[in-house]
């Protein structure tokens, strides 16, 4: 009668469970520091206190958050950079991937690999923002949309799902319908 073990079951879930709120809350936290030293460590500021809110509505705990501004506001800490890749998916869909990186070297060549083990390359700075237009708070809203069939629109959603899951990455856009 294996596997009818109640705590592997509840472990496994909460092993699943655990991993995707650590993902969410490390990269809450990377944008709370970057927003903290552009705001100097004002919490009033609105960027921020937006920040903060979307941590707090996703149960991070107040002791990270405040070690999150404390990182952005203090002297010794390394400098974050956001670093923008563009590439080109299934049926000639755009993605444009937003990283927050301490070492720009190697974000790059874990970008690269990542993407030659899904089958892509990284395409020329330029090349695919074409296709968005940059909103004021760092988002991109596709202009032109391309349709994609059944088929490449699951190949897409796989492809994002993995680069979303890298720990660099904030966000990933597409122009795919």
């Amino acid at each position: 009668m294996s596997g009818h073990n109640k705590w592997s079951q509840i472990k496994r879930q909460k092993g699943a469970a655990d991993a995707a709120k650590s993902n969410a809350w490390g990269k809450l936290a990377k944008r709370i520091a970057v927003e903290s030293k552009l705001a100097d460590g004002n919490t009033s500021s609105p960027t921020l206190r937006t920040l903060i809110e979307t941590a707090r509505a996703q149960n991070m705990p107040k002791d990270s958050i405040e070690r999150a501004v404390a990182k952005g506001t203090s002297t010794d800490a390394s400098e974050l950079e956001a670093i923008t890749y563009e590439t080109y998916g299934p049926g000639g869909s755009a993605i444009i991937i937003s990283t927050l990186t301490d070492s720009r070297n190697r974000t790059a060549q874990e970008m690269k690999h990542l993407l030659s083990e899904l089958g892509l390359a990284l395409a020329a700075p330029g090349s695919a923002a074409w296709a968005f237009e940059k909103k004021p708070d760092g988002t991109y809203e596709a202009t032109t949309t391309v349709p994609l069939s059944e088929e490449d629109n699951e190949k897409l959603m796989q492809i994002l799902g993995k680069i979303d899951d890298y720990q660099d990455t904030q966000d990933v856009f597409t122009n795919a319908e």
